[in-house]
């Protein structure tokens, strides 16, 4: 049931500029369509009410000609990320009726430049999972196949932008949660180097992996979203400084690293991201088989480090302070009651597990090893980033999965095998539909992955670029 209501940032940065449609009329478009399909898709855990009047500042704004990039065009924003009076929920009960006292420092940036803000999309709780089956609000179903999950964590966002609800939207990428609901929902996602766009205001999971990232109909887009929403923040002690890294090189050399990709991937999957290698080699690209060992051990030591900070960043969550809380007749009874039922299966689980590796006991065995095991990770693939320019994988091993199939917490793990190694070592990547595959007679996209070293934003988006040309 996807939608044919689709157009890019620049498609319709040039209707608002030639006054064939203005802010208000397109906005109202975009709301009419979330009303048509939000029900069957649930994408859209609210719409904000104040969009119409943001759309009329915006047309004001293309009236008097000091229109930018994003001014008029209608954009959503993940449930973590906090706009100022305005709800938001991380899709967790915890968090049902917080209202955000300030606004994250790309919403502020978003708003500066006159982007109307749709709303808040779906989410898993505090952007954990991998399909958007675990929100607190309901699932989130894939617009290509409704009885199949658009991904996750970002999974409303990426669904929202394939069912035309919006021209674009942010999300939150901690471990795939861009890339792989973009790979499910046949958009653009970009994933930037750590610390290059703020968290300030994104409502944390695992405050080393989280990285804000965008959800878009084309590269193009995801390069104008970027230029809009990174640069330094005094707000974030993780901000880097503008000009940090000065690598300024161009993809001429893609590395694959074959043995990695034996890790489970789907025939019909391996066949498009082969014949995807193969237009770009066409097209003057060198593909070089690499091997990066330590990749092997990115799945374990990432299902060390997110449970650990996650039960970290979590624990502010206490039925106290702020929040769902359920009373009780201890303190100690309103802090287990509250999380008990404040916080889903999946936040739990995750809690559980990082308190136990951060334990006396065991944060030697396991805490800290796996974060030599990230150090090692990294330094192999800096090493690799000596003799190629970008590594390309699958985004995901499978296609959008039924929903309810992966009942099994590990069968999902299992889906971030490609995408973890980039949250792990901070470096930027992207994923691009790459094709489809046929399942039970719907036509399910498939993405491929370009990872390329730290602040190379502007070669991985090149790359990007150049890919949609050959692969059109």
């Amino acid at each position: 049931m996807k939608t044919s209501n689709t157009r890019s940032i620049a498609l319709a940065r040039a209707q608002l500029d030639a006054k064939e449609i203005s802010a208000v009329e397109l906005t109202q478009e975009y709301l009419e369509v979330i009303k048509e399909q939000n029900t069957n898709i649930n994408a859209f855990l609210e719409v904000y009410d104040d969009a119409i009047a943001h759309a009329r500042i915006a047309d004001e704004r293309i009236q008097n000609g000091t229109a930018s990039v994003l001014t008029g065009i209608p954009i959503a924003l993940k449930d973590n990320i906090v706009y100022s009076g305005h709800r938001v929920s991380a899709g967790s009960k915890m968090l049902e009726q917080y209202i955000a006292p300030y606004s994250a420092t790309v919403v502020n940036a978003l708003i500066s430049d006159g982007a109307v803000l749709l709303g808040r999309t779906n989410m898993d709780e505090f952007a954990l999972g991998s399909s958007t089956e675990n929100s607190a609000f309901g699932v989130t179903h894939n617009p290509y196949d409704t009885t199949r999950v658009p991904g996750g964590t970002s999974g409303g966002s990426a669904a929202a932008v394939a069912a035309g609800m919006c021209v674009a939207a942010l999300g939150s990428d901690t471990g795939g949660s861009v890339r792989q609901p973009a790979s499910f929902c046949g958009v653009v996602g970009l994933k930037p180097t750590y610390g290059t766009v703020s968290r300030y205001g994104l409502i944390a999971a695992a405050s080393s992996l989280d990285q804000i990232g965008t959800l878009s109909q084309t590269v193009a887009d995801a390069r104008l979203l970027y230029g809009v929403i990174t640069g330094h923040d005094v707000h974030d002690s993780t901000s880097l400084p503008n000009g940090f890294y000065t690598d300024n090189r161009t993809v001429k050399k893609i590395g694959v690293p074959r043995a990695f990709l034996e890790k489970g991937v789907d025939p019909d999957v391996l066949a498009q991201f082969n014949a995807s290698l193969d237009a770009l080699k066409q097209s003057g690209i060198e593909i070089i088989d690499i091997d990066i060992p330590a990749l092997a051990h990115s799945l374990a030591a990432y299902y060390i480090i997110n449970p650990a900070e996650v039960s970290s960043n979590l624990s502010r969550f206490d039925g106290i302070r702020y929040g769902f809380s359920h009373d009780a007749d201890t303190v100690r009874g309103i802090y287990e009651e509250s999380r008990g039922m404040g916080f889903g299966k999946e936040a739990r689980r995750r809690i559980m597990i990082g308190a136990y590796v951060l334990s006396s006991g065991y944060v030697d065995a396991y805490y800290r090893k796996a974060l030599s095991v990230r150090d090692m990770i990294r330094d192999q693939m800096v090493e690799a980033f000596k003799d190629i320019d970008c590594i390309a994988t699958p985004t995901a091993p499978t296609p959008a999965y039924v929903i309810g199939e992966k009942e099994d917490p590990l069968a999902m793990y299992a889906g971030d095998i490609f995408t973890v190694p980039v949250n792990l070592t901070g470096v930027p990547a992207l994923s691009v539909p790459m094709g489809t595959v046929t399942r039970s007679s719907s036509q399910l996209p498939v993405g491929i992955q370009f990872i390329t070293p730290h602040g190379t934003e502007d070669a991985l988006l090149s790359l990007g670029e150049k890919f949609e040309q050959v692969r059109s």
